[in-house]
């Protein structure tokens, strides 16, 4: 049975804050998620304050959303990354590293923390997954942000 939440505000006066923590690397698709988690957040939050940090590569990201989770004042914070799977067990270490940091990160600071730092075969996964118009990543972690942090923010509201 699911808990019943208060309706969502009329779009035009919804506000929301969100961070976007995005690696450079891979960045032709990073940038696309970023593009589309932008544009989908604006269309959810017309007047959504959203910051967009970059760091070198995915190993980085978390330091970058504790600090930011840290602050406070978000109602959310995506994570956004491309690793596509080399030769090495490189990747799998970066990807589980991440995974596991950008989880604890959420729970210590009771802040959404949407993952999408990809891990991937090649580059046609990728493309797939972050260049589509479609079906995009970053369309897919803003949609879960938002959804969240209502989410979240409801249960706050009803303490």
């Amino acid at each position: 049975m699911s808990e019943s939440f208060p309706e969502r505000p009329p779009q035009n006066a919804r506000k929301g804050s969100f961070a976007i923590v995005a690696s450079q690397y891979n960045g032709v698709f990073v940038q696309s998620m970023v593009n589309h988690a932008k544009d989908e957040l604006a269309k959810i939050y017309p007047n959504a304050g959203v910051t967009v940090y970059e760091v070198p590569g995915a190993f980085e990201i978390p330091v970058v959303v504790q600090e930011v989770a840290a602050a406070g004042g978000l109602d959310a914070v995506i994570a956004l990354g491309v690793i596509i799977q080399g030769a090495t067990m490189h990747a799998d270490l970066i990807g589980r590293s991440v995974t596991e940091a950008l989880q604890s990160i959420a729970l210590a600071h009771r802040t959404p923390v949407i993952h999408e730092v990809l891990l991937l075969d090649n580059e046609e996964q990728a493309r797939q997954r972050c260049m589509d118009e479609k079906i995009n990543r970053g369309t897919e972690a803003a949609r879960s942000a938002a959804r969240v942090a209502e989410v979240v923010n409801a249960l706050k509201a009803s303490r």
